[in-house]
């Protein structure tokens, strides 16, 4: 599946509880890449702080900016959420406020990276936390290279209305950049209004919408035994299909010939 984005427009919708679900749940082999630049929370929350020592995307950045040795050192950095069995890794997000900094000007170098991830042996699919847009340094590069964008948001109107602006913001810079059309898909988180309603207000196709399970969201953000058989971990899972069926889709219209209608295509 290659780059799959997920983002917001603002506050905490759950970016980061719906990636680890997936990341959880999804059957192909993943990397998890937490890519806020607020920061990461997975460590310190859902890992508990276990691991020894210094990890993730700023140690990246820094030795990036340092040595360039990114393609050397990036599976050093990665934890094995599964292990041993390295099919679900996460790359942890930026702790130390010192190294945001470093990681703003290297979007681009991960965003290729990412891309390479799955033509590599083996080959890895990468789920992108990108946590909010309106943030300094926000990663670009990564949406534009991203097969899929998922934009998170919760189904009430205060939510709704500045998820508008953003959907409208990321498909002006998609265009701008010469994305292929259908990146773009909302995932919807919660209760509230209607699928077909809010896909027609905002213009933009839901892909699925998540449930409010607060049990498992609890476990997700600050630890502990997660279960399969919750409602949340349930439809994480099932997100796998239509995100599959879309990148089959846009696989399909990039190989089809120019001026050609794509059968199935939406």
């Amino acid at each position: 599946m290659a780059i799959v984005a997920l983002v917001s427009a603002k506050g905490s919708p759950g970016v980061t509880t719906s990636a680890l679900a997936c990341a959880l749940t999804w059957h192909r082999r993943l990397v998890l890449a937490e890519c806020d630049p607020a920061g990461g929370s997975i460590m310190a929350g859902y890992l508990r702080g276990t691991l020894d020592g210094p990890r993730g995307l700023g140690e990246l950045a820094v030795g990036e900016l340092r040595d360039g040795n990114l393609e050397q050192a990036f599976w050093s950095q990665l934890v094995d959420l599964d292990a041993p069995k390295r099919e679900r890794l996460l790359l942890p997000g930026v702790v130390d406020p010192a190294q945001a900094g470093s990681v703003t000007p290297l979007w681009q170098r991960f965003a290729d990276f990412f891309t390479d991830l799955e033509r590599g042996q083996p080959p890895y699919d990468v789920l992108v936390d990108c946590g909010r847009l309106n943030v300094a340094g926000p990663p670009w590069p990564i949406l534009r290279a991203a097969t899929v964008v998922l934009l998170v948001t919760r189904a009430n109107l205060p939510d709704l209305s500045v998820t508008r602006s953003t959907a409208r913001a990321i498909e002006r810079d998609l265009v701008e950049h010469r994305v292929p059309s259908g990146t773009l898909r909302l995932l919807l988180v919660g209760d509230g209004h209607g699928t077909g309603e809010i896909s027609k207000a905002l213009r933009v196709p839901v892909i699925a919408r998540l449930p409010h399970d607060p049990r498992t969201a609890e476990v997700l953000t600050l630890g502990g035994t997660v279960r399969g058989n919750r409602p949340l971990m349930r439809a994480a899972g099932a997100l796998e299909a239509p995100v599959r069926a879309l990148l089959d889709q846009r696989l399909a219209r990039l190989a089809w010939p120019a001026g050609e209608e794509v059968p199935g295509a939406v």
